[in-house]
């Protein structure tokens, strides 16, 4: 692991290597923004910038909540049938929620673990993941530090988790790199569950809602993993993606918007492919990949001046820059930047 407080990028063969924008300048003490890209097979790093800065994770933090639940799976402490009581305490979460409620007349809601994983990864349920956390670890607290302590052994050097969902605390940290790792270990250690992930919707009662990660079915090979969001931590995602027997993890924090995030973690994935393609056969063309940073703070005046499609090997044209302009003043129409977790 490479030493915590690395500023610029860092990238690795010459597909990656075009992914530098002329001009661009360097991010500032206060962005939010950070990202990875990673041989899920080999652990290499093909890219990072600000990898190793403290960021806030928000939902992603439900990747370890999810760890910690596949374990007690496989422990035997619960099983997918196993029915869990809400408290008081998880249905007063904040949104996103499943709608969990609590009443003197009616008692508490209960749901199984297989509709509490599906709450998690399809709608990023707040009052899911507390009422997970005061089942398996007594309390949300003492879960959190179980969560923060199993991070550790997984090689999480710089998170701490407070909440098992994500939700605003300025201790509740982590990093690019150690979400990585993070979503390396459901893949590799739970490949009989890692298929979750690519839930499309999930419904309860009568309500229900889609997965927020709109890569998947969009970008070939991508199959999970996390989306997450709160106004400190901006838009973050977690995906994985694989194609002929390849799997990179790309992990980017602190979108500027949920398209941004979106349009940048696919052109990562195809540039860390197009890496792979070169290494294969040295004399196979190259993609155009004009923009790497999708949420470098361009001057609106500059946009234009972006290219707003790449080109992958395969013919494909790929939209990325398309309506950023229009974002970065009016925000993601899908998106409910009201709330403290949407995505």
């Amino acid at each position: 692991m490479r030493s915590a407080g690395s500023k610029s990028p860092r990238l690795i063969g010459a597909a990656l290597a075009a992914m530098i924008i002329c001009g661009a300048s360097p991010a500032a003490a206060d962005d939010r923004y950070a990202a990875i890209v990673m041989d899920a097979r080999t652990n290499e790093v093909l890219l990072e910038d600000q990898a190793n800065e403290i960021r806030y994770p928000a939902s992603l933090t439900k990747m370890m909540t999810l760890y910690m639940m596949f374990e007690a799976l496989e422990r035997g402490d619960i099983s997918m049938s196993t029915r869990l009581t809400a408290s008081r305490n998880a249905s007063r979460q904040p949104p996103s929620r499943l709608g969990l409620q609590c009443s003197r007349r009616r008692g508490c809601d209960t749901i199984t673990v297989e509709q509490a994983i599906n709450a998690l990864v399809v709608q990023s349920a707040n009052d899911v993941a507390t009422l997970v956390a005061e089942r398996l670890g007594g309390s949300e607290a003492r879960f959190a530090a179980n969560m923060t302590a199993r991070a550790r052994q997984l090689g999480m050097a710089d998170t701490r988790f407070v909440n098992a969902s994500g939700l605003p605390n300025p201790r509740h940290q982590s990093t690019a790199r150690d979400m990585a790792i993070l979503s390396q270990a459901l893949w590799r250690d739970f490949p009989e569950y890692y298929s979750v992930f690519q839930t499309p919707d999930f419904s309860w009662r009568r309500g229900g809602g889609r997965n927020h990660n709109r890569l998947l079915g969009q970008v070939e090979g991508v199959d999970g993993i996390k989306t997450g969001y709160t106004r400190a931590s901006g838009f973050n995602l977690a995906s994985m993606a694989e194609r002929n027997n390849r799997r990179v993890i790309v992990v980017v924090l602190g979108g500027e918007s949920a398209t941004a995030r979106d349009s940048q973690v696919a052109y990562l994935i195809e540039g860390a492919f197009q890496e792979f393609a070169r290494r294969d056969d040295p004399n196979a063309a190259l993609a155009s990949l004009p923009a790497p940073r999708l949420d470098t703070q361009t001057p609106p005046g500059e946009l234009a001046s972006v290219s707003a499609t790449y080109t992958r090997a395969d013919g494909m044209v790929v939209e990325t820059m398309s309506g950023l302009a229009r974002e970065q003043s009016q925000g993601d129409a899908n998106d409910d930047q009201n709330t403290e977790e949407a995505n």
